[in-house]
């Protein structure tokens, strides 16, 4: 059956839905039922989502949505399609542009802006069997006690495949926003919980009957590359943890980084998401 809505877990279709000047107040709302009191958005502005290495010999960092809020705080969400080695490592990394673009030339107290990294994540960080029922995790740097050594940085990571509610469970804000976004490619109708202002218009947004013909073509070509790499990568993480168990899934990892190679996958993707560096992955 043909989806009458946007697959969100595509580049095009997340951007579609939260990344368009025509979509911050949808943005606005999902972030704030992430955030404290304090750091609730009242406007944003959408920035350049690439960050420019400052020297040839730093890597460039392409985040999905990068957004500043009226009080300067920084905002970098991504949408996390399958698992990758050393996630949580890029994620770190990305971290640091937002910060480093804060620095004013001459004097200058280094008194920071707070910066926020979503990631949504539609994988599991481990197949462990403990903390399941945890759908958003908020980390912040802290000290041997456990208090907080710094406050101006915060990671939250969402797991999806963690979020098992039924539409009739559905409570709070971040509850339907969730619900919407990994159900959103499989609904026929608007479900009546999502009757209000702000998922009336992200339906709206993400219905594929309204795309102009020049975003229909970009939006089946993402589709078709989502699809193909999201199955490369999940057979070869489930084959490389069935090897894995005796010595480890650096062979599901390769075989991986082969066929991605083989798709067409940017190099520099593949690398990011394999952990492999883009000369060995030249040899391919």
């Amino acid at each position: 059956m043909i989806a009458k809505y946007v697959n969100p877990f595509t580049d095009f279709g997340f951007k579609k839905i939260f990344g368009e000047e025509g979509s911050k107040f949808l943005l606005m709302d999902f972030l704030n039922t992430l955030l404290p009191e304090e750091n609730k958005i009242s406007s944003l502005t959408l920035k350049n989502s690439e960050n420019l290495p400052r020297t040839e010999l730093e890597r460039r960092a392409i985040f999905d949505i990068y957004c500043i809020n009226q009080k300067g705080e920084r905002f970098i969400v991504e949408l996390q399609k399958a698992k990758e080695n050393f996630f949580k490592e890029r994620t770190v990394y990305y971290s640091t542009f937002p910060i480093m673009e804060q620095a004013e030339k001459g004097i200058w107290d280094f008194n920071l802006k707070a910066v926020f990294c979503i990631g949504i994540l539609d994988f599991s960080f481990d197949n462990k069997k403990e903390n399941v029922e945890e759908v958003v995790h908020e980390i912040k740097l802290k000290n041997q006690n456990g208090k907080v050594f710094y406050d101006k940085l915060t990671y939250i990571y969402i797991e999806l495949p963690h979020f098992i509610k039924k539409e009739s469970e559905l409570i709070t804000q971040l509850d339907r926003w969730l619900y919407f976004i990994k159900n959103l490619e499989n609904f026929e109708e608007i479900p009546s919980i999502f009757k209000t202002e702000v998922f009336e218009s992200a339906f709206e947004k993400a219905e594929l009957a309204k795309f102009k013909p020049g975003e229909m073509d970009a939006y089946e070509g993402n589709l078709k590359d989502f699809r193909v790499t999201h199955n490369v990568i999940t057979t070869a993480y489930s084959d490389g943890e069935i090897k894995g168990r005796q010595e480890g899934r650096q062979e599901g990892i390769l075989d991986m980084a082969k066929k991605l190679v083989l798709s067409g996958m940017d190099i520099e993707k593949i690398s990011e998401i394999t952990g492999i560096s883009e000369q060995e992955l030249d040899q391919f």
